[in-house]
């Protein structure tokens, strides 16, 4: 059973088998924006979110991003699945949108902290993107063996009027992999000023 992460929540990447997950997926679903033309006929406006991922080392030094400009770390234990410019047009499908595979074991050991990111790139508002979640999983973009969390955005308060959030971090503790869901919208405007923010405040 999927654990419904709480904002400041912590938990343990361990399966209800008792396992340690080691290939992640972060999975981020959203759609497009329902509006109505001068005739008052109902229109979808596509939304670009874009889904992030920053890798630190122990002192706070940003390694790697991972982003639509840059899909893959450059030992390939993380990948993009790519941008998506639209957001679901024809209501919730089911799917992930963006999607970033994280595989711990292939990881430089060097990384201490991996932070996922969100930001809106046209500056659409997070409060009108419809059914916007993260899930959290075990398999590949293609294939879901068992959702381990999942984090919903778009009923989350504090989110209306805001285009960037925080995520959560992966963090390694004690040579293991734990996750923070952070959950925060930011006043950031961009990628770069996220990932500023995620370096003075989140880590």
């Amino acid at each position: 059973m999927a654990i419904n992460l709480q904002k400041g929540q912590r938990i343990n990447l361990v399966k209800s088998s008792g396992s340690t997950l080691q290939n992640i997926c972060v999975g981020i679903n959203w759609g497009a924006i329902e509006t109505k033309n001068w005739l008052g006929m109902a229109s979808k406006e596509a939304v670009d979110l874009d889904a992030s991922c920053v890798l630190y080392d122990e002192n706070k030094t940003v390694l790697d991003i991972i982003y639509f400009g840059n899909l893959r770390s450059a030992e390939g234990a993380i990948s993009h699945s790519g941008d998506d410019l639209t957001g679901d047009m024809d209501g919730d499908d089911g799917l992930d949108n963006e999607i970033i595979t994280v595989d711990f074991a292939r990881l430089n050991p060097a990384v201490a902290n991996i932070a996922f990111v969100l930001n809106s790139f046209r500056g659409q508002d997070f409060g009108t993107i419809p059914f916007a979640s993260i899930r959290i999983y075990e398999g590949t973009p293609t294939r879901v063996n068992e959702i381990f969390a999942t984090f919903d955005i778009a009923n989350g308060s504090g989110f209306a009027g805001h285009v960037s959030m925080v995520m959560g971090v992966f963090y390694k503790k004690n040579n293991e992999w734990k996750f923070n869901a952070i959950g925060e919208p930011t006043k950031d405007r961009n990628l770069q000023e996220t990932i500023n923010t995620v370096t003075n405040q989140f880590l």
